[in-house]
């Protein structure tokens, strides 16, 4: 058995996983990967749902921080013609 940080357990096949309703399901796989993330439509087996990641959205500057931010940066110096 393989633990993949972030991911799913790697064991050697075949496999006979009982899931807690009592329900059985098997895999004939030489490696099976079992879900460790929960997120797998395939569950108990990996589907690499654990490598989608939403990140947050990106939000807007407020106003008043852009402005901060605009008054702290110094001024660019004009070239001379």
């Amino acid at each position: 058995m393989t633990l993949v940080p972030g991911g799913p357990v790697l064991v050697e096949g075949p496999v006979e996983v009982v899931l807690p309703d009592g329900t059985l399901r098997r895999s004939d796989r030489p490696v099976v990967a079992l879900c460790a993330c929960r997120r797998s439509r395939r569950y108990p087996f990996c589907d690499t749902s654990h490598r989608r990641r939403h990140a947050p959205p990106a939000q807007a500057p407020e106003p008043e921080r852009e402005r901060e931010r605009e008054r702290e940066q110094p001024e660019r110096e004009q070239p001379e013609r």
